[in-house]
């Protein structure tokens, strides 16, 4: 190789290694544990309401390497009557099932475009799994805020959480 050629995989290497040192820093601004403070849905005709019942719980970690663990449940899910996972009735596995949300996987941040993206690994909905899920949001101080993409109804659920100190 001669002097041009290295200088040019020089260059090469320090623009990747900082793209990528950039890319791990706006991670890092989301680094950490989050709690759930609102699940909500906007609705097709601009009202928003309650997505996961009146007192949603869930969590959200955020790890500096950009792997993520992510649940929301409905805090009014009914107990299954016989206490056995196994013989639930057809209606306690609906509401378990529609009465909570999680996923895990990594996550991609670009601040400037106001863009989070999911890549989920394993969802309890296993149509996500090994999808990417691209959301518009906003960080102020110790809130994040972001918009999932519009169920097939129109609707725009909306996740707020703040981070835990």
């Amino acid at each position: 190789m001669n002097v041009a050629m290295l200088k040019a995989v020089a260059v090469g290497l320090f623009c990747l290694m900082s793209v990528t040192s950039m890319a791990r820093a706006e991670v890092v601004s989301l680094a950490g544990t989050w709690t759930l403070v609102a699940a909500d849905v906007l609705h097709a005709d601009g009202t928003r309401g309650p997505d996961y019942g009146a007192a949603p719980r869930g969590l959200l970690m955020i790890d500096a390497q950009g792997r993520y663990s992510l649940q929301i449940f409905k805090a009014e899910r009914p107990r299954f009557a016989s206490g056995d996972k196994q013989t639930a009735a057809p209606g306690e596995y609906q509401a378990a099932v529609m009465g909570s949300s999680t996923h895990f996987g990594t996550i991609v941040v670009e601040p400037a475009a106001g863009k989070i993206t999911f890549r989920i690994e394993n969802a309890s909905f296993p149509n996500w799994e090994g999808t990417e899920q691209k959301r518009s949001f906003e960080l102020s101080g110790d809130e994040l805020s972001y918009r999932v993409p519009p169920r097939p109804d129109g609707n725009i659920p909306i996740s707020v959480w703040r981070r835990l100190k």
